[in-house]
């Protein structure tokens, strides 16, 4: 697959198929995300992958706390705010994926349902935890965990599997310690789930926007 390719048709996925990811193809991708940029060679991150019935066991505490509107753990805060433009293009984006569930406005349970959905990873049979030791300077390492998680992404999508970088996942980062092995010393900075994608989902096939050039490019000549 060309690159610009993969660039273009990489989407969020929001409905998984049941059927494991093969170890070998794991390790494929782990093999070319492992080649991502970082600042000065670092290479911060460190990767959980967390599968079987550890996966389900976090899965089904995730969705409990979420359901039981426990208040946030995360080890990175989520932010409060956003800009304008931001929030518009963040609200615009679940309109679209409440309005392909056929859910409307005034569908409140339906809505939860969809929540809990995500906190239960979307089914996905495979999450990828991304983390940092704690004793980094965090805002160069979360920009190098994205770059990675982006090589890894893009590979994924080559292989025909699909992704989603999940906010929801990371939420309890004391269940993700537990049940996924993840020690106190490391700083949980994002999860993404991944599997083979339900392509003629809905939720897996409304239209995407993104900002015009002219909207984020200043040019300086």
């Amino acid at each position: 697959m060309e690159l610009q390719a993969a660039v273009r048709g990489r989407r969020s996925i929001r409905k998984f198929r049941p059927e494991p990811i093969p170890g070998n193809v794991l390790e494929e991708l782990l093999e070319i995300a492992r080649w991502a940029p970082s600042w000065g060679n670092t290479q911060p991150w460190e990767l959980y992958v967390i599968t079987g019935e550890p996966l389900e066991a976090f899965r089904k505490a995730n969705v409990a706390s979420m359901a039981g509107g426990e208040p946030l753990r995360n080890d990175v805060p989520m932010p409060e705010k956003w800009p304008e433009p931001m929030k518009l293009r963040y609200m615009n984006v679940g309109k679209s994926v409440v309005t392909s569930l056929g859910l409307k406005r005034e569908d409140k349970e339906g809505r939860h349902r969809h929540q809990l959905n995500m906190g239960a990873l979307f089914g996905a049979p495979c999450l990828l935890v991304a983390t940092v030791p704690r004793d980094v300077l965090v805002e160069y390492a979360m920009l190098d965990v994205g770059l990675f998680l982006q090589t890894l992404t893009l590979a994924a999508y080559d292989r025909g599997l699909g992704t989603c970088i999940m906010a929801s996942s990371i939420h309890y980062a004391d269940l993700l310690r537990r049940h996924g092995s993840i020690p106190g010393d490391r700083r949980i900075i994002m999860g993404a789930a991944l599997g083979y994608p339900e392509t003629e989902a809905p939720i897996n096939r409304f239209e995407r926007q993104r900002a015009a050039l002219t909207d984020f490019v200043k040019w300086v000549r």
